[in-house]
């Protein structure tokens, strides 16, 4: 699988992350390290089998646990928009908390937004 980039609903970029290219790679040693590196910052019991994902914008359910519970993920399925950057309320409540701790989402959103 290659590691084009994709963009998840929130502007997270998919291909960067670890879930996303172990799924991809099918790489066990990135799994072991994620979830070692995941539950030490998380706070949180992530296994090695937690780290897999196809990216949240594909319905193949290959999702990490979070992406199942995700607002923003499930704002955009309703309003059935690719991401937030393809939304007339960006940047919402919802997703600005996001966007001012991770700036690389931001500016992913913000890239889409002019080429709308």
């Amino acid at each position: 699988m290659s590691e084009e980039k994709l963009i998840a609903h929130c502007g997270l970029a998919c291909h960067e992350c670890p879930a996303f290219k172990a799924f991809a790679n099918d790489d066990e040693s990135l799994r072991i390290e994620a979830a070692k590196e995941w539950s030490e910052i998380y706070k949180a019991d992530i296994k090695p089998e937690d780290i897999n994902c196809s990216g949240c914008l594909n319905d193949d359910g290959a999702k990490f646990r979070h992406c199942f519970e995700c607002k923003i993920r499930s704002c955009c399925k309703t309003k059935d928009v690719e991401n937030c950057a393809h939304c007339d309320d960006f940047a919402c409540d919802l997703v600005s908390g996001l966007l001012d701790m991770v700036p690389e989402a931001k500016e992913n959103l913000e890239a889409i937004r002019k080429d709308l």
